[in-house]
């Protein structure tokens, strides 16, 4: 279709350039026929007053329909024009932007750990802005300018052929002075592209943290840090627009040659040329000097703002997670049935140039077994389940679940049948029970069973609106223990053979917690449950307890063999707890 919509619109302008053209050299025929007319009727003509009357009155409705015809169809064509290169700058920009949009949601997480906030904010705003508002403008200035200084080059050589010799020279400056200005003017556009980022990711954090800058009575020192970063995006737009003001004086300048040259050469060839086509030469060459102005500037234009797209291009080739669905892997519509977990000489690290964070890691999970991971921090727990999601792919070994490597499987079959519950709930901008069921999987029913079973129905029930209740963005309206079994009832709804909880209960008070744990142990008892403690008391009754130091398996074991061992770090940490 965007091909289709160039096609049209190329047709379109040069349709209406043509059409521009043939006006104007009309006029100078219709200037021509007149002046001839006068020319007979002083050649002692012999029509009478009321002939030569109606003879001249017939010229004028001639050319007049004609011109009124062609001003008519400029008019209807550059509607047509303008229509079809907006929905093709539309149909681009949209592309560009699902593409963009498509490869940052698909991004593994190191592109999100190494990527400020503020520069994804800067490539879905100000990039996305430019493409929408201010390229279609631009093209549309630069394609217009292009076949309005051809037409006029067409023309005044036509009429005045000796011209090409002074445009040929004139034209090679402009072509110089713009090779200047755009070498500055791309890289002004791209610092101050840059320099924009740091404002949006300072603002974001700014207005995250509020409460915490006026609490220290920070907000000044935050201000001056505001102008300072604003300071830096002003010293490369400044620049930019002095630039444009050095380009426009040069232009200028060479500008006038052109019209001094036609002017000129048609003087010296008036015994040659009639008055309409002197008129139409000079007139030619004053619409070529702004013509060729403004095609120098729209160029600098087109240029300098192409970077948006080419900074957006940049997003849509970036390195993307495994793809979502393997179709020609298919672990069964029950899979995992039991729960088997094994770790096979596991190596895993978050980026390229860092260290591992899991080294080396064996062991076995039985289906239905809970395990508790414990260890200090920075031990490689959160990693241990970020693995298991393959958030963060494998550097050697392997994950097996119920005999299925992971690798094997596309991301979306794999997340979609384990659950995690996280320390940090998530909640989204809408009603209760989208965040319950966003998918509409279920019916009423079974969601008022999962609350029911989170300790939630009875709050759900003392609500004006129910499961409508609007949720705010974040779950700001609610608890932080609400959120947490909230997102309890969504792995409720789910049961899956696989459960992992990522601190789940450590944000919460003990009522919480203890709420959480019952339910997990009644509800999840045929699951394999991983769950990493913060408060080690909820995993003392659990299977086995995997202690991880420094990426590695430190001690694996029951709890009764750990606790055993009084020189084993599960029993040092036990202590320190004061659970021994």
């Amino acid at each position: 279709m965007s091909k289709l919509f160039v096609i049209i619109c190329a047709s379109c302008f040069i349709l209406y350039q043509a059409l521009n053209t043939l006006s104007n050299v009309l006029l100078a025929w219709w200037s021509d026929a007149v002046t001839a007319i006068d020319t007979r009727q002083g050649e002692n003509d012999n029509r009478t007053q009321e002939e030569i009357h109606l003879d001249i009155m017939d010229t004028q409705v001639y050319y007049l329909s004609i011109y009124g015809v062609y001003s008519l169809a400029q008019g209807v064509i550059v509607v047509i024009g303008f229509i079809f290169m907006y929905l093709a700058c539309m149909e681009a920009a949209q592309s560009l932007h699902n593409q963009m949009l498509e490869s940052i949601l698909k991004s593994p997480m190191s592109f999100f750990d190494t990527t400020p906030q503020g520069r994804i904010l800067n490539r879905l705003g100000k990039d996305l802005d430019v493409l929408d508002s201010v390229m279609p403008m631009v093209l549309r200035g630069w394609i217009s300018c292009f076949l309005g200084v051809l037409s006029s080059l067409i023309v005044v050589v036509f009429t005045t052929p000796v011209f090409i010799i002074p445009a040929s020279v004139i034209i090679i400056c402009y072509f110089f002075i713009q090779r200047v200005y755009v070498a500055t003017s791309r890289q002004l556009k791209r610092l101050e592209s840059s320099s924009r980022s740091p404002i949006y990711s300072f603002f974001s954090e700014t207005v995250a943290g509020a409460t915490t800058i006026r609490a220290y009575d920070q907000s000044h020192n935050f201000i001056l840090e505001s102008e300072t970063k604003v300071d830096e995006n002003q010293k490369a737009n400044f620049p930019a627009t002095v630039s444009n003001r050095w380009l426009a004086v040069r232009l200028e300048a060479v500008g006038n040659l052109i019209v001094f040259s036609a002017a000129l050469l048609a003087i010296l060839g008036r015994e040659s040329l009639s008055p309409g086509y002197v008129g139409l030469s000079v007139s030619y060459a004053l619409a070529i000097t702004a013509s060729l102005n403004w095609l120098v500037r729209m160029a600098s234009e087109v240029e300098a703002n192409i970077v948006a797209v080419e900074r957006i291009q940049e997003y849509t080739q970036a390195e993307k997670e495994a793809p979502w669905i393997k179709d020609d892997v298919n672990p069964g519509p029950n899979w995992p049935g039991k729960g088997e977990i094994s770790f096979k000489d596991y190596s895993t690290r978050y980026r390229a140039e860092l260290e591992p964070v899991l080294k080396n890691l064996s062991l076995d999970i039985e289906g239905g077994e809970k395990i508790g991971i414990v260890g200090r921090t920075g031990a490689g727990k959160s990693s241990f389940t970020l693995s298991l999601f393959r958030i963060i792919e494998p550097l050697t070994g392997n994950i097996i679940i119920d005999g299925v490597d992971i690798k094997s499987l596309g991301l979306h079959q794999l997340r979609s049948r384990l659950t995690i519950i996280p320390q940090e709930p998530v909640l989204f901008s809408g009603s209760l029970r989208r965040n319950l069921d966003p998918l509409s999987q279920f019916s009423e029913v079974q969601v008022m069973e999962a609350l029911s079973h989170a300790h939630l129905r009875p709050f759900v029930e003392g609500l004006s609106d129910g499961l409508n209740h609007h949720v705010s963005e974040g779950g700001d309206n609610l608890s932080v223990g609400q959120r947490q079994l909230i997102c309890l009832a969504r792995a409720l709804l789910r049961r899956t053979r696989v459960l992992i909880l990522d601190e789940a209960t450590a944000a919460v008070d003990l009522e919480t917690d203890d709420l959480i744990q019952k339910t997990i142990r009644s509800e999840f008892e045929n699951s394999t449950v991983i769950t990493i403690a913060h408060r080690l008391n909820t995993i003392m009754d659990y299977n086995k307890i995997l202690v991880l130091k420094n990426g590695e398996r430190a001690e694996y074991g029951t709890v009764s063999e750990l606790l055993a061992d009084k020189k084993s770090q599960f029993y040092s940490m036990c202590s320190e707890a004061g659970l021994v």
